[in-house]
């Protein structure tokens, strides 16, 4: 499981808003007030309960299987990667000039990301979270 530590927002229903703090590898450098490259932010997701008892403010950590992480990195950096590959070295085997080829790799991928964007709810649906109380 891949754990991350949040506080739960607001419940409605059988719904808990959680929010993360998401901090990237550059937050534990000593450098970090002097790089623009610090990067932490704010995430919220949406948790269902299952007829567990929280309540807002509450700290818990919020899990996810192992298996969807590298499900979700496939999807959003992988296969865009394999297909911007494939569009450039065909194009580049078939004569065309690299920068067109290069164009026409990097314009490759945004039909992909359309489609993963149209079809967000129905992938959305397929990474399910859990949370439980932290001790």
């Amino acid at each position: 499981m891949i754990e991350h530590a949040g506080i739960i927002d607001r419940i409605e229903g059988d719904m808990a808003h959680v929010k993360i703090h998401s901090v990237s590898g550059c937050a534990s450098c000593h450098a970090k007030g002097v790089c623009s490259a610090a990067d932490q932010e704010e995430k919220y997701l949406d948790v269902v309960l299952k007829g567990a008892a929280y309540a807002p403010g509450e700290a818990v950590q919020v899990q996810v299987a192992k298996h969807l992480g590298f499900q979700a990195v496939a999807l959003g950096y992988v296969y865009p990667f394999l297909l911007l590959m494939a569009v450039l070295i065909a194009f580049t085997a078939a004569g065309t000039p690299e920068l067109r080829a290069g164009s026409y790799a990097l314009l490759s991928i945004v039909p992909y990301y359309l489609v993963l964007f149209l079809l967000r709810k129905r992938i959305g649906s397929a990474f399910t979270f859990s949370i439980k109380k932290t001790n």
